[in-house]
């Protein structure tokens, strides 16, 4: 293969191998920077919910990993902290599944997999010459800051603890979420259709942090099984537990040309957004599908690197980022704002959601890429 690419991706994630899978298959030749992860000692116990639109993308990909590792989600049930709720199903909304939790490790194993086939792509160690340079690198980008590249981030005074339980009762395919005294605690069905595991997403005020990942498992356990109201019954601890702080978050700009290269972001190189509805990835992966279709269809005397087709790419991914960003941080403060008035406004507001018909239904087809 030839040195230099017509694009060099900065980043062996998700995001980037996607990417280089997506644009390998218009012969573009695609340089993929992911060197190699050095072991962890102990499983990855992370997991996304990606929506119809992700699934669709990987699908087309052979990506998708099987029913084991990739549950799907019939119901989805909301509970606020005064007695309000929203429900949804996939009957009702004449879908197959609301969403899939994936495990990471084996979505990953299966990228990796088909970009060892494909001959347009050459993994590398260090970055090197290209047409363009597409950054998949996440939050802690250091091509970001090489370009020039405000990252503007707003923390909020929540941390995400991650972790996996065994739960006394099955989860018959239900993810769970409960709003409650500053809290936000999701419980994600794992393990296929018939499991009793769940991936627990707990957003949790920064000043518990480090109490909550020194306590006792039968203590963590104990107050997961009391916010979540004993749903699942009896819970064990059945990995570690990782902590990440929490942010809102946006480059200031997404594409540009830094001494003579052209460059544009991608996933949480460009963005980040609350993790409580699960959008993270989805709008990752939206990104390199949107850059991908617009190489795609360009014209054939345009370049890889023409900035008419960058700023497409910006300005179609800068609208739903900064609506989803939006949304998530006004829930963020809403359940976050405490009184006895706050409380029963939001669920008031919860229950009228849960009975709006038509609104409820656009919503959660938004939410699923439909």
């Amino acid at each position: 293969m030839s040195q230099h690419f017509d694009i060099c991706i900065r980043g062996g994630g998700i995001v980037g191998h996607t990417l280089a899978l997506l644009l390998a298959r218009d012969r573009l030749r695609v340089g993929l920077l992911a060197p190699g992860l050095k072991p962890s000692a102990e499983p990855d116990v992370r997991s996304y919910a990606l929506n119809a639109k992700s699934k669709s993308l990987l699908e087309g990909l052979r990506c998708w990993p099987d029913a084991t590792h990739a549950t799907e989600v019939t119901e989805m049930q909301v509970h606020g902290d005064d007695g309000g709720e929203v429900n949804f199903s996939a009957d009702g909304l004449s879908v197959p599944a609301l969403t899939w939790i994936v495990d990471v490790p084996a979505l990953e194993a299966q990228l990796r997999e088909a970009v060892r086939f494909q001959p347009h792509i050459e993994v590398i160690e260090t970055a090197r010459p290209a047409t363009l340079t597409v950054v998949c690198e996440g939050r802690a980008s250091s091509s970001r800051e090489e370009f020039g590249v405000d990252f503007t981030a707003t923390r909020y005074p929540q941390t995400a603890i991650a972790a996996r339980l065994t739960c006394e009762k099955p989860h018959e395919q239900v993810a769970r979420q409960w709003f409650k005294g500053g809290d936000i605690l999701a419980f994600l069905p794992v393990d296929g259709p018939q499991g009793s595991a769940v991936s627990v997403v707990w957003s949790t005020p920064n000043a518990r942090v480090s109490e909550l990942l020194a306590q006792d498992p039968q203590d963590f356990c104990a107050q997961l099984e009391e916010i979540s109201e004993g749903a699942l019954g009896k819970l064990s601890l059945a990995s570690g537990r990782k902590a990440w702080p929490l942010q809102s978050a946006q480059a200031s700009r997404w594409i540009g040309v830094a001494n003579g290269h052209s460059w544009a972001l991608a996933g949480d190189a460009a963005h980040n957004v609350h993790p409580l509805a699960g959008q993270g990835l989805n709008l990752g992966l939206a990104d390199v599908a949107e850059l991908a279709d617009i190489m795609h269809t360009r014209a054939y005397w345009r370049p890889v690197n023409d900035l008419k087709l960058l700023r497409r790419y910006e300005r179609s991914r800068r609208v739903e980022v900064t609506a989803v960003d939006f949304a998530m941080t006004s829930l963020q403060q809403l359940f976050g704002k405490e009184g006895a008035g706050w409380q029963r406004l939001r669920n008031w507001g919860m229950q009228g959601f849960d009975l709006s018909g038509m609104t409820k239904q656009w919503a959660a087809r938004q939410a699923m890429g439909l």
